[in-house]
C-alpha cells in the first residue's frame, strides 16, 4: 500500500511566484507529485528550472486566466486520491502530509479539510468568516483547540478529496481571483460532506507573496477582489452583494493609513474600481472566452503543447 504522502498530489499555482516558491517545494517530500500551473509569468526561466529540480509537472499557459482556473488544470493532472492546494509562499511542517491523509482516514465523511496555518509573524491564520455565509455561522477567532468541523475553509491550503472536487465540478472558472476558495468550501460542505479543522498538521503561510508587492499588482489584485466579492455574494444569495460591497471598498479607501501607503492605496482604490465595474457584467472572470494554448512540461524536460480538456479551463 502507498504512504500517505503519495497519496497526495500537491497543486501550486504561480504568478511571479519563483523567488518565494523554492521554500514550498523543499519542505515537501520527494515522493509527492507535484504539478505546478504558471499563468504567463515572466520568471519563467527560473521556475522551470525549479520545477525540473524538484520533478514537478509544469503546466504554461500563455496567459493569466487567475487562479480557480489554474487549479482545476492542475487538478486534471492528478491521479491521487486526495489534491492539496498550496500558495507558493507557504512551506509544510515535516508531518503535515501524513496528519491530513490519516484525518482523512479519521473523518470518512469529510469532503476538505485546512490544516492549523501559522503566518508570517508566528500567529493563527484562521478563516472564521466570510461574506458568503450568515452570520449564524461564523466562528471564534483562532485556531479551535482540537479538529473541529468548521463552514468554511481558506485557500491558501486546501486538502481535499479528488472525488469530492470532482462532484462539485472544482473551482468555478468565473471567479478570476479571490473568494474562489470560499466559494468552493461552501458547495463542498453543502454537496459533499462537512469541512475539517485538523490540528496536528502545521503550515506556515507567508502571506501576500506569492507575486510581488507592487503598487500595480496591488491596484489589479484589488479589482479582482471587488469584482469577485459582489459576483460570489449573488451567487450565494447573500444580501446587499454591490451595495455591502461598494460601503466596504469606500470605507477601506478613506482608511487614514492608506494615505501613507501607495501600495494600500492602490489595493483598494482597486478594490473600488472592481465593485464598480461589475455593473458592467456582474463581476465574472475577463479570462472567460477561448480556452488557452498551454505547454505541459513533464520532469526530465519532457514538453508539449496542447489544449487542456474544456471543463478544465475558462469556458464561455
Amino acid at each position: 500500500m502507498p504512504g500517505p504522502e503519495s497519496r497526495v498530489t500537491i497543486i501550486s499555482v504561480c504568478y511571479q511566484s519563483a523567488a518565494v516558491i523554492s521554500n514550498m517545494l523543499a519542505s515537501l517530500p520527494s515522493e509527492t507529485p507535484i504539478v505546478l500551473v504558471d499563468n504567463a509569468s515572466e520568471d519563467l526561466a527560473a521556475l522551470e528550472a525549479l520545477a525540473e529540480a524538484h520533478h514537478a509537472t509544469l503546466i504554461c499557459n500563455d496567459r493569466n486566466l487567475g487562479f480557480g482556473v489554474a487549479c482545476n488544470q492542475g487538478a486534471a493532472m492528478a491521479e491521487t486520491e486526495f489534491l492539496l492546494f498550496l500558495n507558493p509562499d507557504t512551506t509544510l511542517c515535516p508531518t503535515a502530509l501524513t496528519e491530513l491523509v490519516n484525518a482523512a482516514e479519521r473523518y470518512p465523511e469529510a469532503s476538505a479539510m485546512n490544516p492549523r496555518i501559522t503566518n508570517a509573524r508566528g500567529l493563527p491564520a484562521f478563516m472564521w468568516f466570510s461574506p458568503l455565509m450568515p452570520r449564524s455561522e461564523v466562528m471564534p477567532k483562532g485556531w479551535p483547540p482540537h479538529d473541529q468541523e468548521v463552514t468554511i475553509l481558506q485557500g491558501s491550503s486546501l486538502f481535499v478529496r479528488r472525488s469530492a472536487f470532482e462532484a462539485v465540478g472544482g473551482f468555478d472558472p468565473a471567479i478570476f481571483l479571490y473568494h474562489e476558495d470560499d466559494d468552493l468550501s461552501r458547495r463542498l460542505r453543502a454537496e459533499s460532506g462537512p469541512l475539517m479543522f485538523i490540528h496536528a498538521a502545521c503550515i506556515t503561510h507567508l502571506g501576500g507573496q506569492s507575486s510581488p508587492r507592487q503598487p500595480e499588482i496591488a491596484a489589479l489584485k484589488g479589482w479582482h477582489f471587488g469584482r469577485s466579492r459582489v459576483y460570489a455574494m449573488r451567487k450565494h444569495g447573500r444580501p446587499l452583494s454591490f451595495f455591502g460591497s461598494l460601503w466596504d471598498a469606500v470605507s477601506r479607501l478613506s482608511a487614514f493609513r492608506v494615505l501613507y501607503s501607495p501600495r494600500l492605496r492602490a489595493r483598494q482604490w482597486g478594490y473600488f474600481r472592481g465593485v464598480i465595474s461589475t455593473l458592467r457584467d456582474g463581476g465574472t472572470s475577463p479570462a472567460l472566452g477561448q480556452p488557452p494554448v498551454v505547454t505541459i512540461r513533464r520532469s526530465r524536460g519532457n514538453a508539449m503543447s496542447t489544449e487542456l480538456p474544456p471543463e478544465t479551463c475558462a469556458t464561455d
